[in-house]
C-alpha cells in the first residue's frame, strides 16, 4: 500500500533521542523550528545525564511528546502537544528530508488531532507556523485548519472540536475506508467508553465518531458489526475471530474484545477491506477476507 500511514508512539527511547539529535543537526529541518537549539541542548543533556533505555518522562515535561512512525515502524518525525486550559498547541516535524513530499505531514497532523481531541479532550487545537514554511502551511490547510491570525513572523491556525468531528465524518484519512456502525452498537459502545478508562479507549471512540450510522435492519450483510464472526488475514496469517464486548472476550476461543487492538480495528469494515493498524509493538496489515456470521443479517438482534 502506498497511501500514507502514521502512528504516534508516546514511548521515547534512548535510540529515539539519538535519532532526534541527528534530525536537529540538519538546518533544513530546523529552519522554522523556533526553539531547535534549546531542544537540541535538552536532548544532549538528557542522553548524557540519564543512563536509561526509556526517556519518556523527560520528554513529557511541559507537554506530551510523541515519535511518529511509518507503516514500516521507522521513525519519521515527532509531535509535541501542549495543553493550556481548554486549548492545545501542536508542534510537528518530519525529521528526514527524504520523507518530505510523501504527505506524511498531513497524516501526522490527523493522528495529532485524534490525540488532542479524544485523549486530551482539547476544545481547540492551535498550530503556529512561519509564513515561509510552505509545506507546513499546505499540510495544515489540507487537514482543515483555519487561519486565525497572522503577523509578519507567524501564522496561527486553529481547529475546534466541533469542526474536527464534522470533518472526521466527511473526510476520512487517506489510509482508511469508510466504516459502518448500527445505531444499537453505537449506543452500547458509547456507554462502554464512559465506563472504560483504558489508555487506548480513545481509538475506539475515534472509530465510532467517524463511522456512518445505519439502521440495524439495513446494514449490509458483509459489514463487521458487534458479535460478528469474520475470517481475517493479519499480515500473512489467516485467523477466524468473533468481535465481542469486553466481558465476553476469550483469546483462547478467538473472541476479540472491541477494546483490543485488532478488535477496534475491524469494527465497521466491509468484507474485502484492507488497511494498516498499529497493535502493541508493531504495525500490521489487516484484510477482512470474509464475514462468516453477522447477527443483523441473521435476525439475531433486538431493537
Amino acid at each position: 500500500m502506498n497511501k500514507p500511514f502514521i502512528f504516534l508512539c508516546p514511548e521515547i527511547t534512548r535510540a529515539n533521542a539519538l535519532t532526534l539529535m541527528d534530525w536537529l543537526e540538519d538546518e533544513d529541518v530546523t529552519r522554522y523550528l523556533s526553539d531547535s537549539r534549546h531542544v537540541s541542548r535538552f536532548i544532549e543533556q538528557a542522553i548524557d545525564r540519564v543512563q536509561l533505555p526509556i526517556l519518556t518522562h523527560l520528554f513529557n515535561q511541559g507537554g506530551r511528546f510523541f515519535m511518529a512512525y511509518d507503516r514500516h515502524d521507522v521513525p519519521v518525525g515527532f509531535v509535541r502537544l501542549v495543553k493550556n486550559g481548554p486549548d492545545c498547541e501542536m508542534v510537528l516535524v518530519i525529521g528526514n528530508r527524504d520523507n518530505w513530499g510523501r504527505q506524511l505531514g498531513a497524516s501526522t497532523i490527523r493522528e495529532g488531532m485524534k490525540l488532542a481531541f479524544f485523549d486530551m479532550r482539547a476544545e481547540k487545537l492551535i498550530a503556529k507556523i512561519h509564513p515561509d514554511n510552505e509545506r507546513s502551511l499546505r499540510a495544515f490547510l489540507r487537514s482543515g485548519f483555519l487561519l486565525e491570525n497572522e503577523t509578519p513572523t507567524v501564522k496561527s491556525f486553529s481547529m475546534n472540536s466541533e469542526r474536527y468531528l464534522r470533518l472526521l465524518r466527511e473526510s476520512p484519512a487517506a489510509h482508511t475506508s469508510g466504516i459502518y456502525i448500527t445505531e444499537i452498537d453505537k449506543a452500547r459502545l458509547k456507554n462502554l467508553i464512559e465506563i472504560d478508562q483504558g489508555p487506548d479507549i480513545f481509538e475506539l471512540e475515534h472509530e465510532i465518531e467517524r463511522a456512518i450510522v445505519v439502521d440495524p435492519r439495513q446494514v449490509a450483510g458483509d459489514v463487521v458489526t458487534m458479535n460478528s464472526k469474520a475470517l481475517l488475514e493479519v499480515d500473512d496469517e489467516e485467523v477466524e475471530v468473533a468481535l465481542v464486548y469486553p466481558e465476553d472476550a476469550d483469546d483462547s476461543a478467538e473472541k476479540l474484545s472491541v477494546c483490543s487492538g485488532i478488535g477496534t480495528a475491524i469494527l465497521g469494515y466491509k468484507e474485502g477491506s484492507a488497511f494498516d493498524w498499529r497493535i502493541p509493538n508493531r504495525t500490521c496489515h489487516i484484510r477482512i477476507k470474509k464475514v462468516l456470521y453477522q447477527p443483523e443479517a441473521s435476525g439475531d438482534f433486538h431493537l
